[in-house]
C-alpha cells in the first residue's frame, strides 16, 4: 500500500519541484543525521532506517511504522481527527475531557499495556480507543470481550492493569473490530501502539508522559 502512497507524494510535490529548485546549499541541508535527530525528538524514538526520497521527501522506519517526512520532520500523512468514526471506539473520560487522544491497541500488545500504565496520570482528557487485535486470534477474542462488555473502559482497565481477562462475549455480540481493522489498514497503521492528536499528528509506540504531555502544549491544552 505504502508504494501508491508514495507515488500520490510524490505527483503532489513534483509540480513544486519544477517551478522552484531549491539552491545547493538547501537541498543538502537535511541529511540523513539530521534528520533522524529530528525524528527522534519529535516521535522519542530512534528510527530503524530516514532513506531520501525524490522531491525532499524522507521515509522513516520506527519499528513496524513507515511513514513521510519533509526535511523539518514535518509529518505528511497526517490524520483527519473529525473524520474518524469515533462510534467505533470506546471512550475513557478524566476530569473536563477537554483534551482529545485517539489510540489503536491490541490487548495482547506490551507496549500498549506500559503505555496505558504511562497515560493513567493523565488529566482533563478523553481517549478514544479502537480495539486494533493485529497481533493473534486471542487478541480478536479479547477485545471482542472488552466491546462486549457492560463497562468496556472497566474492562479495559482491569486487563490492562490488573491482568484480569474480560468474560468470553456472547456469540451473537455485535462489534467493530472487522471496521477498525479496515480504518487501520486504510490510515497506514502498522503497529501498536500509535496515538493520534487532535491536530492529525500521529506517533508510534510507548510514548512517554511527558512527550504527550508537551504535545498537548503545543496544541494550547493545560
Amino acid at each position: 500500500m505504502k508504494n501508491w502512497i508514495l507515488a500520490a507524494l510524490l505527483a503532489a510535490f513534483s509540480a513544486l519541484a519544477l517551478a522552484q529548485t531549491p539552491p545547493p546549499a538547501a537541498r543538502g541541508s537535511a541529511d540523513e543525521s539530521a534528520v533522524r535527530t529530528r525524528v527522534e525528538q519529535r516521535f522519542n524514538a530512534k528510527p530503524d532506517s530516514a532513506t531520501r526520497m525524490p522531491f525532499g521527501l524522507w521515509e522513516i522506519v520506527i519499528g513496524t511504522e513507515v511513514f513521510y517526512v519533509d526535511q523539518e520532520v514535518d509529518e505528511l500523512l497526517r490524520v483527519d481527527f473529525k473524520s474518524l468514526p469515533l462510534d467505533q471506539a470506546f471512550k475513557i473520560v478524566r476530569g473536563d475531557g477537554s483534551r482529545k487522544l485517539v489510540t489503536f491497541e491490541d490487548p495482547n500488545c506490551g507496549y500498549c499495556k506500559k503505555l496505558y500504565r504511562d497515560i493513567a496520570g493523565l488529566k482533563n482528557v478523553t481517549i478514544y480507543t479502537f480495539l486494533y487485535p493485529i497481533l493473534s486470534q486471542d487478541s480478536f477474542e479479547k477485545s471482542k470481550a472488552i466491546w462486549c462488555a457492560k463497562d468496556r473502559a472497566k474492562a479495559w482497565d482491569d486487563w490492562m492493569l490488573n491482568g484480569k481477562a474480560p468474560a468470553s462475549a456472547a456469540a451473537d455480540c455485535k462489534n467493530p473490530l472487522q471496521q477498525n481493522m479496515e480504518l487501520g489498514r486504510k490510515l497506514e497503521v502498522t503497529g501498536t501502539p500509535t496515538i493520534v492528536f487532535a491536530d492529525g499528528r500521529r506517533m508510534p509506540g510507548a510514548v512517554p508522559l511527558e512527550k504527550i504531555e508537551a504535545t498537548f502544549k503545543e496544541l494550547g491544552g493545560k
